[in-house]
């Protein structure tokens, strides 16, 4: 399969008739170098991807779906040419994996004189151009070699077959044409000199045959089926005798050496005055070569200047990508923080805690007031138990000194 199909991967030059239908033929070598490299099971399966139909990235689609194969696959190709290219992901910015993808394909010698921006959609004729280049550097990595077709007895057999209807078709045109290469003359270089005539004379000494016309005609018979020629009745055997065509050949030189004196000196003419407009043509040249000296050495100065204006572009993109993602990060620390200070502040504003401390010291007080109520009139009750006590005992005390004194009378 030829890696050298024109694509349109630029507006510079003239429109290419048919040319919006190169994607599609790209597309097909870029299936089937796919399936040489077995990407079936080493990129589909393995990634989690969907097979690409044959017209996948000739035809605009998703932009974001088919940017994202088109990363992917460019991944796994750019490993298989040796290359370390991680696979972006889905939220990666497409600028930064573009620009990443650009200096890859770089290093690899690819041309890229195009605008990256057309990488974007995902499809098109650069993006064909770049995973059709890659697929052949990744055969080329693997020591793929393309080897000759081996056709069966069958197909064989078909194509004797093909080739016998194609035989009769044009059967009188072959035979003709292999007449006249063996006897053309060259007619393009015509001489008047006397030297051309008599080489003229004799090679027409030479084409005169004494060779029978029935034994050479036997001849062709014999060897016709080797040949797989089939002659056609001789209805126009008069226009199909080579000899006829001889004679109008020589005619024809004839005349070519007769006309050729009246067109040389046209010809000289056209000649001069070809060789005047073009030494006018270079003088012109010289002195718009000196006067555009200055404007062509300030267009290389600023040519130069974009080049490096665009390299410092792509470091910056990078780096503003890095400086991106770090922000992001230090963002997402920032809100955890936010979210923790606000809890905590909420927490120490709160007066809830402090109600309910004051509330439990209340009703502590309150338990405290009953206790001590509850432990006076515990105390009034003992107290009024040991008065009763020690009056029952002063009691019993003087009954029993009377009654002694009673006993003492007796």
């Amino acid at each position: 399969m030829s890696d050298d199909i024109p694509t349109r991967r630029g507006d510079t030059g003239p429109e290419i008739k048919g040319a919006a239908y190169l994607p599609f033929m790209v597309m097909e070598d870029i299936v089937e170098k796919l399936k040489l490299l077995n990407y079936e099971d080493e990129f589909v399966l393995k990634r989690g991807q969907r097979p690409i139909s044959r017209t996948y990235f000739a035809v605009a689609g998703s932009p974001g779906e088919q940017f994202f194969v088109f990363s992917n696959l460019l991944s796994w190709l750019l490993g298989l040419c040796g290359r370390r290219f991680e696979a972006p992901l889905e939220d990666d910015d497409p600028n930064a994996v573009i620009s990443n993808i650009m200096s890859e394909i770089r290093s690899l010698g690819l041309n890229t004189d195009f605008p990256p921006s057309r990488l974007k959609a995902g499809c098109g004729d650069e993006v064909c151009y770049i995973i059709n280049q890659l697929a052949s550097k990744a055969l080329e990595k693997g020591h793929f070699n393309w080897e000759r077709p081996e056709y069966t007895e069958e197909e064989a057999q078909d194509e004797s077959v093909l080739d016998d209807q194609a035989d009769e078709q044009i059967l009188d045109e072959d035979i003709d044409e292999d007449y006249e290469e063996e006897i053309m003359v060259d007619v393009g270089e015509v001489n008047t000199s006397s030297q051309d005539v008599l080489e003229v004379q004799k090679q027409e000494d030479l084409l005169e045959s004494n060779t029978d016309a029935l034994e050479w005609k036997m001849e062709v018979e014999r060897v016709m089926p080797s040949l797989k020629v089939h002659l056609r009745s001789d209805k126009d055997s008069a226009s199909q005798d080579w000899r006829t065509h001889l004679d109008q050949m020589l005619e024809n030189r004839q005349n070519m050496a007769s006309s050729l004196q009246s067109s040389k000196a046209q010809l000289d003419q056209m000649h001069q005055e070809i060789t005047r407009t073009l030494e006018k043509i270079t003088s012109r040249e010289k002195y718009i070569n000196s006067q555009m000296e200055g404007p062509i050495a300030e267009y290389r100065r600023l040519k130069d200047r974009l080049a490096e204006v665009e390299e410092k572009y792509r470091s910056a993109g990078s780096t503003v990508t890095d400086q991106s993602r770090s922000l992001a990060q230090i963002t997402e620390e920032l809100e955890g923080i936010k979210s923790q200070m606000d809890e905590k502040g909420t927490t120490m504003t709160d007066n809830a805690p402090l109600v309910k401390i004051k509330q439990a010291l209340t009703k502590i007080k309150n338990e405290l007031i009953q206790m001590e109520l509850r432990i006076g009139v515990l105390q009034h009750v003992v107290i009024t138990a040991k008065v009763n006590d020690k009056t029952a005992m002063q009691r019993d005390m003087h009954s029993d000194e009377h009654f002694a004194d009673l006993k003492t009378s007796f």
